[in-house]
């Protein structure tokens, strides 16, 4: 079983078919549908299924789906640790939040770099839900998310307690404004949510946003309010323009902190991100 047919069946799965994952993997259609026939002949089963036009997995091909991504991950740890015994080099991928991006992870990306300049950093911001599903996959090293996280296969490291707030235009009366939030995955999205039901305000209309500016943006000119990090709030160009309004502390706290999997271990240039935030022993503590 070569690594390049493994490489070539998440490739396909990903990417939704045979076609797809060629021009994925720069390589003709062939090639593809020659290394899946492979590794359907050393299992001796069928791993995927024709559904319509398209491709769905075969439930030998879930299985080995899981595996697949473990044994490319592992490859691409290996080769990372090794290169590190003598350069410290290799590429460390970190997903995180908008909020937590813009406000916490420029000073600590600085130290990484510092620590290891040939190591390759690679940054994604997304809402949690889709960082944790990405870090699962092994599409991410680790992940800044809001928490508290739970999963047999992670570890959740807190970093920071964001205090959530309600926030709106000068003038305006939140009770009769839409909410503005990010999209669909957002954890500070299904906090707000349960707030709005728990006061009653009077609409229940939701306005979606991917980006930070655009929600605050847009609140400041009195389209709807939200729910955002304080600290982002009073640090934002609309300052000036925004009401800030406490919110009770079972909505307020969200701990923030980083994911990543039980069994993967950790690279240096990953533990140098974490010491930005906290002392080397708490490191120790929670990895």
């Amino acid at each position: 079983m070569e690594l390049i047919a493994l490489r070539t069946f998440v490739a396909v799965v990903e990417a939704g078919g045979i076609l797809a994952a060629a021009g994925r993997l720069n390589t003709v259609q062939s090639n593809v549908t020659g290394r899946i026939r492979k590794l359907e002949d050393e299992f001796a089963s069928e791993l995927f299924q024709r559904k319509g036009r398209g491709l769905e997995l075969a439930p030998a091909g879930r299985v080995l789906l899981d595996y697949a991504r473990r044994m490319l991950e592992l490859e691409r740890q290996t080769l990372a640790a090794v290169r590190q015994v003598g350069e410290c080099s290799g590429e460390l991928r970190i997903g995180a939040m908008e909020t937590f991006a813009a406000l916490h992870l420029p000073q600590a990306l600085k130290a990484v770099r510092s620590a290891h300049p040939k190591v390759e950093l690679r940054v994604y911001t997304e809402p949690t839900a889709r960082l944790v599903d990405k870090v699962l996959a092994h599409k991410l090293d680790a992940a800044f998310v809001a928490g508290p996280v739970v999963h047999p296969d992670l570890t959740f490291s807190e970093v920071v307690a964001e205090e959530l707030v309600q926030v709106h235009a000068t003038g305006c009366d939140p009770v009769r404004l839409p909410l503005i939030l990010f999209r669909e995955g957002c954890a500070y999205r299904t906090r707000a949510l349960a707030w709005q039901r728990s006061i009653g305000h009077a609409t229940a209309d939701v306005m979606e946003f991917g980006t930070l500016d655009g929600i605050l943006g847009c609140v400041s000119v009195g389209l709807g309010w939200t729910l955002m990090p304080r600290r982002i709030v009073e640090q934002s160009r609309q300052a000036s323009e925004l009401i800030i309004t406490p919110v009770p502390d079972e909505i307020a706290r969200v701990p923030t902190g980083l994911i990543r999997r039980h069994e993967v271990s950790p690279l240096r240039a990953l533990q140098t991100l974490v010491e930005a935030f906290t002392p080397p022993q708490a490191w120790r503590q929670v990895a």
